[in-house]
C-alpha cells in the first residue's frame, strides 16, 4: 500500500507530542508500505530535521507556509467560523503543492494528522483517507477558558465553540477517523464518535529503561515548556504543591525540564527549583529524579511524559486528567492525586519510603511494555487504513504495493 501522510509540522526534532506521534507511526508504516510523507513547515527546520527522516521514509517533502500569510489569514479568521488554528496552518500555495504531490504520487491512502490538514484533502473524495484527532482540542480550550484572565477568555471560548463545530463537521469528510485515547473520543459531540478508532501512542521502552544514574533531584517534571498545559502544571507545582511539600521535607528539590521555556516557567526558578530548557537526552533528566510529577490540571490527550517516565521505572504521581488518558487505575503502577494537598502528601510518601518507590518503579515499567508498544499500535492503524471491508484479494492486492 503506498500511503500519503500529511502533517501540520516537520517531525523532528520530537519535542512535541503529535511530532512523537508522528514519528513513529510513519516508521512503522514504512516498513511494511511505501510512505510518501508530506510536512507542513512555519520558520526554520531543524538541520537534522530531513536526514532523520529521510531514515525513516523513502519520500520527504516539506511544504514552507509563509508567517505573513499566517497574519493575514488569522486576521481574516475572526470573521469566519473555521477554528483560529485551522486558519493558521492553511494556505491555497500549500494546498496546491499537496494536492500536485498526491497527484503524482497516486497513493492508496491519505492519512492525515490533526484537523488542521483536514481542509488540505477533505474535498478529494477518490481517494480513501483517515483523519487522525489525537486529541479532543475543543475540550482542551474548554478547560482554558477558567484559567484565563477574565477579559482575554472570549478567545478560548470562542475557539472551543469553533473547534466542536468543525471536529463534527470533518467527519463526514473522512473514511475512517482514530484518536488517542477512550477518554478523548467520550469529549467529541459527532454522533458517530462510537466508530472512531482508538489508536494509542506506545514508547520506546528499549531506550526509556532504567538508568544506575546518581539522584541529584528529589522530584522532576519535564515536557515542551511552552505549552500551555505544561505551564499551568509547572505553576501549579511550584506554588501550590511544593510548599506543602517542604513543611515535611524542607530541602526537597524540583526540576523543571523541557523545550523553550516561556518566561512563567523560567520566573520559577529558585534555590529548590531549577529550570532547564532543551536537553539531547531527556533520560538524562528523569534519571536525575526520584519521583516524576505531572499533576495535569488542563489539557488533553495522552501525557507521553508519563509513558517515558514509567517506562524508566520511575515512580509517577499525576492527577485524574492525565491517568485518564493511560486507561489505568491509580494505586499500583502509579498515583493520582485531585488536589494540592494530595498530590504534596503523594510526593512525600514516596520520597520517604525507598522500597515502595522501587516496587511502584518496575510495576509501572512492566505496565507501559505490555500495554503501550508503537508497533502494536501503528499495526493497528495499517488494519484500519486497510479497512475491515476489503475482501482478501483487495487486501492483498494493496500489500503487494507497499
Amino acid at each position: 500500500m503506498k500511503v500519503f501522510v500529511l502533517l501540520s509540522r516537520v517531525p523532528w526534532p520530537l519535542e512535541k507530542g503529535d511530532k512523537l506521534r508522528a514519528y513513529h507511526q510513519v516508521k512503522h508504516l514504512a516498513a511494511r508500505h511505501h510512505v510518501v510523507l508530506c510536512c507542513l513547515n512555519v520558520g526554520k527546520i531543524h538541520p537534522d530535521a530531513r536526514t532523520e527522516l529521510e531514515k525513516i521514509a523513502p519520500e520527504v517533502h516539506i511544504i514552507p507556509l509563509h508567517r505573513w500569510k499566517i497574519v493575514w489569514r488569522m486576521c481574516r479568521a475572526l470573521w469566519s467560523d473555521k477554528p483560529f488554528q485551522v486558519h493558521y496552518f492553511l494556505q491555497n500555495r500549500a494546498k496546491n503543492r499537496v494536492h500536485h504531490l498526491i497527484a503524482a504520487t497516486r497513493p492508496d491512502h491519505c492519512y492525515a494528522q490533526l484537523i488542521r490538514t483536514a481542509e488540505y484533502v477533505k474535498n478529494l473524495h477518490h481517494l480513501k483517507k483517515t483523519l487522525d484527532y489525537m486529541d479532543a482540542f475543543s475540550a482542551g480550550q474548554d478547560r482554558k477558558v477558567t484559567r484565563t484572565p477574565y477579559l482575554l477568555r472570549w478567545l478560548p471560548s470562542l475557539e472551543a465553540s469553533r473547534l466542536r463545530l468543525y471536529e463534527n463537521l470533518i467527519f463526514d469528510y473522512f473514511d475512517h477517523h482514530t484518536i488517542i485515547s477512550a477518554q478523548d473520543r467520550a469529549l467529541l459531540r459527532h454522533p458517530g464518535r462510537n466508530n472512531i478508532a482508538v489508536v494509542p501512542n506506545g514508547v520506546d521502552y528499549a531506550y526509556f529503561s532504567p538508568r544506575g544514574q546518581t539522584k541529584t533531584y528529589d522530584i522532576v517534571f519535564t515536557g515542551n515548556m511552552s505549552y500551555p498545559p505544561n505551564i499551568d502544571c509547572a505553576q501549579f507545582l511550584v506554588h501550590a504543591v511544593l510548599p506543602l511539600v517542604w513543611k515535611r521535607l524542607p530541602g526537597a528539590t524540583l526540576l523543571i525540564c523541557g523545550a523553550t521555556p516561556h518566561n512563567r516557567v523560567q520566573q520559577l526558578e529558585g534555590e529548590r527549583v531549577t529550570v532547564q530548557g532543551w536537553v539531547e537526552d531527556i533520560r538524562e533528566a528523569y534519571g536525575s529524579a526520584k519521583v516524576f510529577a505531572a499533576p495535569m490540571q488542563i489539557g488533553t490527550g495522552m501525557q507521553n511524559k508519563l509513558l517515558e517516565a514509567m517506562s524508566m521505572a520511575l515512580p509517577c504521581v499525576t492527577s485524574p486528567l492525565a491517568c485518564g488518558g493511560l486507561g489505568i487505575m491509580p494505586g499500583n503502577e502509579l498515583l493520582s492525586g485531585s488536589t494540592a494537598e494530595e498530590v504534596a502528601g503523594q510526593i512525600s510518601d514516596l520520597l520517604t519510603d525507598e522500597t515502595r518507590r522501587s516496587a511502584m518503579g518496575l510495576k509501572a515499567r512492566a505496565f507501559v511494555m505490555r500495554t503501550y508498544d508503537w508497533e502494536t499500535a501503528t499495526l493497528q492503524l495499517e488494519r484500519i487504513m486497510l479497512g475491515e471491508n476489503h475482501d482478501e484479494h483487495e487486501r492483498d492486492a494493496l500489500l503487494h504495493n507497499s
